[in-house]
């Protein structure tokens, strides 16, 4: 079997992640700054999500991610290319190393930096209300504690049994407790695979994994 066959047997994952195409260099760049800050990666470009091979014009996606790396991540981003031809289509192997410059930002708007960690097979954001310094190692550290859970944590979870989805202002009204608090509750949660995180132009909100 072909080795990027079995890469994308295995399935997206913390060191890997599957991309039809490039098309916003804002977007790709959080999945970027997620595997540097975290222990590298790999994306496959030309590969859905359900691991399909559709391929890609290998230059094309070069461009985007360039741009991506140099003027979307701060500090700038090195990255890695493969191009494999399989099943006569061509995917582009883009790798990521983990950085020795951590913690590395996304710019999501103008003016609007922000961290990414990789955890399972997501980019999650670590906390916008700490250092950004801080963020990465904080949300890493998360990870590794044993996680207890306090009574505005099956609060969260109790709600979200009931309903599809929460945002930050509906927790904060739910547990009455701060946003610096709620927030960190819902990161935690994150990172522990209780919850999932989609970010949206209007409010981000969080879901049951």
């Amino acid at each position: 079997m072909h080795d990027l066959l079995r890469l994308i047997a295995i399935g997206e994952n913390e060191q890997l992640d599957f991309k039809k195409n490039i098309t916003h260099p804002d977007k790709i760049a959080r999945t970027l700054v997620s595997f540097a800050n975290t222990r590298g990666g790999t994306i496959l470009v030309g590969v859905q999500d359900n691991g399909t091979i559709s391929g890609v014009d290998p230059e094309e996606e070069k461009h985007t991610l360039q741009l991506a790396a140099r003027h979307y991540c701060k500090p700038p981003l090195l990255l890695k290319y493969r191009e494999v031809e399989i099943e006569n289509r061509l995917v582009l192997e883009v790798i990521i190393p983990e950085s020795t410059q951590k913690p590395h930002l996304a710019q999501v708007k103008e003016n609007d930096w922000r961290n990414y960690v990789r955890v399972k097979d997501q980019s999650v954001q670590t906390s916008k209300l700490e250092m950004p310094a801080k963020s990465t190692e904080a949300a890493l550290s998360e990870v590794a504690r044993p996680l207890n859970l306090d009574k505005p944590d099956y609060q969260v979870l109790d709600y979200l049994k009931n309903n599809r989805r929460i945002t930050l202002p509906e927790f904060m009204k739910l547990a009455h407790i701060s946003k610096r608090r709620a927030y960190r509750i819902l990161i935690k949660l994150v990172l522990h695979g209780y919850l999932r995180w989609h970010e949206k132009e209007k409010e981000d909100f969080y879901t049951l994994s």
